[in-house]
């Protein structure tokens, strides 16, 4: 794949990740996103975190994930998306609960995103 084509794919992955972000707050009301470029600015924090802190919050997680069965890793989420609430202005987030259930929307408009971008190839 040439370098264009994947810059291409990176930039459309961020706008559908904005274009999610503003549907779950839309949905959320204790989510406040203050606009389209603020939403950008939100999914690629997001994805930088997921690549950077987050496997480092797995392992250091790893006896209450196994005691929890996984479901600690829904924390772990709802704790990125604080952290990047924190860095942020413009983007807010009322409270731990309405973050893992952002999280959990994020998710599931992320999956249905990208299977209607998957059937259209």
């Amino acid at each position: 794949m040439s370098k264009s084509n994947q810059t291409l794919n990176i930039l459309i992955q961020l706008i559908l990740g904005a274009i999610s972000i503003l549907i779950a707050q839309y949905i959320i009301p204790g989510v406040h996103v203050a606009d389209f470029f603020t939403a950008i600015v939100i999914a690629a924090l997001l994805a930088l975190l997921n690549i950077t802190i987050k496997p480092i919050l797995i392992i250091l997680t790893i006896p209450i994930t196994v005691l929890t069965l996984g479901l600690f890793l829904l924390a772990i989420n709802a704790i990125i998306i604080l952290l990047a609430a924190e860095i942020i202005p413009g983007f807010e987030i009322d409270g731990f609960w309405w973050a893992l259930l952002f999280s959990f929307v994020l998710s599931l408009i992320n999956s249905l995103l990208g299977v209607s971008l998957g059937s259209q190839r």
